[in-house]
């Protein structure tokens, strides 16, 4: 995986090469707020338990599964062949 990683890293670095200065820099600050931002999702996403209580009912699961089935409406029509 290393040396993928290293061969897309030195393609897009010949593709960097030719940008401007200012375009080289716009890419370094959009890398740098990707890099923050993705540091504070993965501080967010660390525990599975953040996770719990996301769906809040008093209902069991046989009750939830017997309204969603309930629930369903097929409406595909079957043509006949003549």
């Amino acid at each position: 995986m290393h040396d993928f990683n290293r061969k897309l890293i030195d393609s897009y670095l010949s593709l960097i090469n030719h940008l401007d200065t200012n375009s080289k820099l716009e890419l370094i600050s959009k890398l740098s707020a990707s890099m923050k931002e993705s540091s504070t999702k993965k501080e967010e996403k660390k525990s599975f338990r953040h996770l719990f209580g996301a769906f809040n009912t008093e209902k069991t699961a046989e009750e939830l599964i017997k309204e969603i089935k309930e629930s369903r409406k097929f409406t595909r029509k079957i043509e006949d062949f003549d």
